[in-house]
């Protein structure tokens, strides 16, 4: 799987970025090779999904059996590599940390992403959910019917979401940052929720440091708790690989992953892949992504050829 997260890492906008040589990549599906000692509940020649702490874009991955999951006989291995990373925090910021109920609303960012439609199908097995989702334009006939109400990306969305829903929204999930974080907050109804989930503002070539963008950002959007307090907002983080490799909250993952897997089961869910891509194209696939031209997410495929250049 590819995912915003590569982009920083590959500009080292991310703290402590790992030193080279490395090989990147957060998740991967494949079949399993060989075992621990110890591993139980899989055997050699499972298909399997799985979480890396780095190292997922291999064509042979070790990782440790907590962060491993079979995947369902009718699921492939593109839409598998497509599951994890996206599903996993999309549900864990609507029902873990936001608390989505059936009436709420929320607002998503690059709704046509990968996270932005996990987003959208796990709104839609809750009751009542109104979905507020901003995408560049030409996304917007693919996506329409994933939301229920569109904008595009460089519109004035507080003004529209304003217009349709005077008190604002329950949620906002921002992957935005910068000064989108001040129009979040001023979006949330009282006992709303705003989580900051990533920061692909910061992508653009520009920005060298996490700290530098981070000072900046924090002059320009200052969060008062004082104010918090008295508009009774919640404002919140969430990072799914902190949670994974630093907090150790494998066990917690693998409980989200038993009820997603359940959804997909059900025909309640299903990842959007948006294209496949050689691992010889992975700077053809990373451009795709930085300039937010996938619907879905982007899978580097080891089996597959790449692409021939046209003269």
């Amino acid at each position: 799987g590819l995912n915003f997260i590569d982009l920083m890492v590959r500009q080292g906008n991310i703290d402590n970025p790992p030193k080279t040589p490395l090989v990147p990549g957060f998740e991967c599906s494949g079949i399993v090779e060989a075992l621990g000692d110890s591993v139980k509940g899989f055997e050699i020649g499972d298909r399997v999904m799985a979480f890396v702490n780095y190292n997922a874009w291999a064509e042979v991955v070790c990782t440790p059996v907590e962060f491993v999951y079979k995947i369902p006989d009718d699921m492939s291995f593109s839409e598998a590599a497509a599951f994890p990373m996206n599903f996993v925090t999309a549900y864990m910021m609507l029902f873990e940390v936001a608390n989505l109920r059936e009436g709420m609303s929320v607002l998503v960012h690059s709704a046509g992403g990968g996270v932005g439609q996990a987003v959208a199908q796990l709104c839609s097995t809750i009751p009542n959910v109104t979905v507020f989702g901003t995408a560049s334009s030409f996304k917007h006939e693919a996506i329409k019917n994933s939301v229920t109400h569109l904008f595009d990306r460089n519109a004035d969305y507080v003004q529209e979401v304003k217009r349709i829903s005077t008190d604002g929204v329950d949620i906002v999930l921002d992957c935005l940052c910068g000064e989108n974080t001040g129009k979040g907050l001023s979006l949330l109804k009282p006992l709303g929720t705003y989580i900051l989930y990533g920061s692909s503002n910061m992508v653009t070539g520009e920005t060298k440091s996490f700290f530098s963008f981070a000072k900046s950002w924090w002059q320009v959007e200052k969060v008062n708790p004082i104010k918090l307090y008295e508009e009774n907002k919640v404002i919140a983080g969430f990072s799914l690989l902190n949670l994974l490799f630093k907090q150790n909250r494998g066990g917690l993952i693998k409980g989200v992953m038993d009820k997603l897997l359940n959804l997909y089961n059900t025909k309640k869910i299903k990842p959007v892949v948006d294209s496949l891509w050689a691992l010889e194209e992975v700077k053809e696939a990373m451009q795709r992504i930085h300039d937010r031209g996938n619907i879905g997410k982007l899978i580097l495929d080891v089996e597959k050829a790449p692409t021939p250049l046209v003269s």
